[in-house]
Parts: C-alpha cells; sequence; structure tokens
C-alpha cells in the first residue's frame, strides 16, 4: 500500500514548514502570539509533527537537538535519512510511507518506539545501533522469511511487536515461530501472547533454539573479549606504547621490506632474523611495561594537583561565603530600619552607611579572588614543572630503550652483510644454486646488486624505527603542551566567571537600596 500523496507534488522540509509547523504545535492564545513574537528556537522543542505534508526526503532536522517525539506518518518519503542529529529521539512514527530498506538510525540509540507500518519493508536490518527498542510496528511491508525474525533477538528491552500484513503472518507456523524465538515478546500484532502458545513452541523448536543460545553466546563472548581489546589498546594509547607488548614493530620493519623478506628465506638469514625478533621484542615490551607505569605515574600527578586546585578554590569560597553571610546579616536589619525610618538626616546617614558595607564587601570579594589566583597560579607553575619533569624523563628513559633497537638493527644489518657476502661466494661457485628460488637468485648476481639489496633493508628498517619514535614523542609532547593550555585557559575562564559573579551580587545590593530610595520618596 502507497502513501496517499502519490500523484501530489512532494514537499521539501524548509524552515517556512518547520516554523509553520512549531506554531500549529506550541502554545494557543496570548502564550502563543508571545511565543511567536519572540521567535522560537528550534533547539529547545522537544515534539514535532509533519505527518500528512506530503514530504519526500526527511532534511533540515538537525536544528532540532532535544527533540524526543517525531512524527513523520502518511507522507511518501522513500528513503530513510536526514535522522543523524536527533539523537535524543524516543519516538519515531514513519508509518505509511514508501520506504523500502531500514537504515539511516545509527545515532537514535535512544529510541524507545519505532513505527514502520505501512511501507514497503522486505528484510529487517541496520537497527543494531537502536538498543533500547520496546515497541515495533512493521506491519503491512513485505516481510516474507520467518529465520529474519531472528534478528530480533538482539534487542533485549523489545516487548511489543506487530507484524501483521506481512506475507511470513500467513505462515501457519508464524506464531509459534515468534513465541519461541522471541521469548520476552509480550505482544504481539495488538495481543498478549498466550502461555500456552510459549509452552507448544518451546517443545516444537527445542533443539534449534538450544543451538541457537550457544551460537549466541559465543558470538557475545567473541565480542565481549574484542571489546576488551579495543578498551586494553586505548590504554596501551593513552600511555603511547600502542603495539609494543610484542613483535609488532620488528613485523612492520618487513612489511615493506622486499628484498630484506627474500633473504631471510635463506637457512642462515633466517636464524640471524629469528635472533633479531627475539632481541628487538625485548626491548620493545621494556618500553611497553616503562610506559604504562609511567603513564600511571602522569595520572596521580594530575588527581593531585587537580585535588589541590579544588581544595584552594573551596576554601576561597567558604571565605567569601562567609563575608557575604556576615554583611547580609548586618544589612538586613540596617534595611529593615531604612524602611522605617522618616528623617532624610537620619535615612541619608544610613544610607550612606550601607553603601560603604556593599563597597567593603566588594573589596573584601575582589581581594579574595586576587589571592586565589596568586595561589593557583603557584600550583599551576608547579604542576606546569611536574608534568615537564615527567615527560622529560619518560622521553629520555624511551629515547634511550629505541636507540638501543637502533643498535640491533646496525648489528643486525653488520652481520648481514657478511653472510650475504659469504653466501654470495658459493652462488658464484655454483655451490648453493639449488638451495635458491629465482627471486632470491637474482640478488646474488654480483656483489653490488647484494650489497645494495642489504642497504635498502637497512634503510627502510631505520626509517620505520625513527618514524615510530618521532611519533612517540610527538604525541606526548602535544599532550603536555594541550594539558597546560587547558589549565592555563580553564583557569581564566573560572576567573572571569569569579568576578562577573561578584559585580552581578553587588550590582543586586546597590539595587535593594536603589529600590527602597524610590519606595521612600513615593
Amino acid at each position: 500500500m502507497s502513501a496517499m500523496y502519490d500523484t501530489v507534488e512532494p514537499n521539501v522540509i524548509d524552515d517556512d514548514m518547520l516554523r509553520n509547523a512549531v506554531e500549529e504545535q506550541g502554545p494557543g492564545g496570548e502564550a502563543g502570539r508571545i511565543a511567536k513574537m519572540e521567535g522560537i528556537n528550534f533547539k529547545d522543542v522537544t515534539s514535532l509533527r509533519l505527518d500528512f505534508k506530503n514530504i519526500l526526503k526527511v532534511d533540515n532536522l538537525w536544528q532540532f537537538h532535544n527533540l524526543t517525539k517525531l512524527q513523520l506518518d502518511n507522507n511518501i518519503i522513500e528513503k530513510l535519512q536526514g535522522l543523524d542529529m536527533l539523537v535524543h529521539l524516543v519516538w519515531l512514527d514513519l508509518s505509511f510511507n514508501n520506504i523500502e530498506v531500514i537504515e539511516g538510525l545509527n545515532a537514535l540509540t535512544e529510541l524507545q518506539d519505532l513505527s514502520l507500518y505501512n511501507n514497503r519493508i522486505s528484510v529487517l536490518e541496520n537497527m543494531d545501533s537502536v538498543k533500547n527498542l520496546q515497541v515495533l510496528s512493521i506491519g503491512n511491508n513485505n516481510l516474507t522469511s520467518l529465520e529474519n525474525l531472528i534478528y530480533l533477538r538482539r534487542f533485549k528491552q523489545l516487548r511489543t511487536l506487530n507484524l501483521s500484513g506481512n506475507p511470513l503472518s500467513e505462515d501457519e507456523q508464524y506464531k509459534l515461530f515468534v513465541a519461541a524465538h522471541l521469548p520476552d515478546l509480550v505482544y504481539l500484532d495488538f495481543r498478549l501472547i498466550d502461555e500456552n502458545i510459549s509452552d507448544i513452541a518451546n517443545v516444537k523448536y527445542q533443539y534449534s533454539i538450544e543451538e541457537l543460545n550457544h551460537n549466541e553466546t559465543l558470538e557475545r563472548v567473541k565480542r565481549e573479549k574484542e571489546e576488551e581489546n579495543e578498551r586494553e589498546l586505548d590504554r596501551h594509547k593513552a600511555a603511547y606504547v600502542e603495539y609494543l607488548n610484542g613483535p609488532y614493530l620488528f613485523e612492520s620493519l618487513y612489511s615493506e621490506d622486499v628484498e630484506g623478506t627474500r633473504l631471510s628465506t635463506l637457512p642462515a638469514v633466517a636464524e640471524l632474523v629469528e635472533l633479531y625478533r627475539a632481541q628487538s621484542t625485548e626491548v620493545c615490551q621494556n618500553i611497553y611495561e616503562y610506559g604504562l607505569k609511567h603513564h600511571e605515574k602522569r595520572g596521580t600527578e594530575m588527581a593531585v594537583f587537580n585535588e589541590c586546585l579544588q581544595e584552594a578554590v573551596t576554601e576561597n569560597q567558604e571565605a567569601g561565603a562567609k563575608k557575604i553571610q556576615e554583611l547580609e546579616s548586618k544589612n538586613n536589619e540596617l534595611l529593615f530600619e531604612l524602611s522605617q525610618i522618616t528623617d532624610q538626616q537620619i535615612l541619608d546617614a544610613k544610607s550612606l552607611q550601607y553603601s560603604q558595607d556593599v563597597a567593603q564587601l566588594m573589596d573584601a570579594l575582589l581581594n579574595l579572588e586576587i589571592q586565589l589566583v596568586d595561589q593557583l597560579e603557584e600550583i599551576i607553575k608547579e604542576y606546569e614543572r611536574n608534568i615537564g619533569e615527567l615527560v622529560s624523563t619518560f622521553l629520555e628513559t624511551v629515547q634511550g630503550l629505541m636507540a638501543q633497537i637502533r643498535d640491533l638493527e646496525n648489528q643486525h644489518h653488520e652481520k648481514l652483510l657478511e653472510l650475504c657476502v659469504t653466501v654470495l661466494e658459493g652462488v658464484l661457485k655454483g655451490e648453493m644454486d639449488e638451495d635458491m628460488t629465482d627471486e632470491l637468485r637474482a640478488l646474488f648476481v654480483d656483489k653490488d646488486t647484494i650489497m645494495n639489496a642489504v642497504s635498502a633493508s637497512h634503510d627502510i628498517h631505520m626509517l620505520k624505527i625513527d618514524n615510530r619514535e618521532d611519533e612517540l614523542v610527538t604525541k606526548i609532547n602535544n599532550w603536555a603542551t594541550n594539558l597546560v593550555q587547558k589549565v592555563h585557559r580553564e583557569e581564566l575562564e573560572r576567573n572571569r566567571k569569579r568576578v562577573a559573579e561578584i559585580n552581578t551580587y553587588i550590582d543586586h545590593l546597590r539595587d535593594e537600596l536603589d529600590n527602597l530610595d524610590a519606595h521612600e520618596q513615593i
């Protein structure tokens, strides 16, 4: 069944349509008039109806960032798109459209209720990120395969499902299949699933469900392992030692080294390469272990700094709050007296006293802020020094270990040269031809060729080692620079905010006096 506007010129979702829709669905009467006059911020809208608008393409909804409910039913939408920014969406109605493929829902992780009723969908797919789905209405589509319903097992919170009107719902095993494969489902096609149906379904599909559960368990374990590996890799990256806990660096040396790889097929060279592999991997492991320990040290330093910073700010705020409390306690009485005094001379004197108290409070609060700025400046300077020393120590140690890897490469290069010269002599005498492939024999035609091949291999290895070291050095230096800049930026923002707060509060106190004076004059 197609949407009702197939023969009508489609509409585009533009600002005018959106503004009109928001105004129509907004408050009525005087409240609506005021809202319209002041202008409506689309970011404040949480519910939006765009049904029966003859819309072909979903577009221009990025401004509705806080939308939780969206109604797009009874249009002519053919492709699911334009929803990426609606990350807070909980309820979405796309029924009575012309959608053929489920897609474009990856960002809707909060979605709970989805209606795709009366479209042209033939496969359940591409909804993996919609993990919170509780209600799915996808009746009157082109779903034909009962096996495809197994896809819905991933939605652990799914309780209500409508599939009526699909070809698969005519299958005599339909209800039993759904009840067996979606055991947590409560409602199917607007009806409560009968316990007897569930019992019969469980018996009928017992063995296939057991196999399915087993496979899902294996898949879950695999997925959890992959997620654990990702978390571990993130930890290694934060310590700048990713892929140094094993032979990864060594293997990368040969990933683009054609000549070195060919030479390593010679038995004597293979032994040499294996020794190099073991020695370089051991050094890389030392870098890895040192990097993780040093990462913990940096974390501890950051935690101590944040604790000191917060302690200083809290103490200063408490001192400021005490001064404010003292003034308010004193001046509440004074303001009451001012409201009762009729003698202008006494009134002027009391008002002057109030103004002086407020001015003194402002000076006290600003002095406290100046003291805090000086105190935090010292804390930040010490933090900056400590971070600098930590980074310097880290780099000194790691660069020393990287130098060891370079030494191993140089030693390997020298031994490989000696060995290749010996092999060349044997080849020229015709003693080793039978042990070589054609590609390998092409390297041993003369001394220059084999020397160039070995040198090219060495250059590739040294470049890889240097690049890995440069990458590590650059990353941790950038981290230190960005960290210190962030601390200074946040302190500047805190200071500006605090000064603004003080000025706003003082203005409030002065306004109180001005309002009292104006009242007395009346």
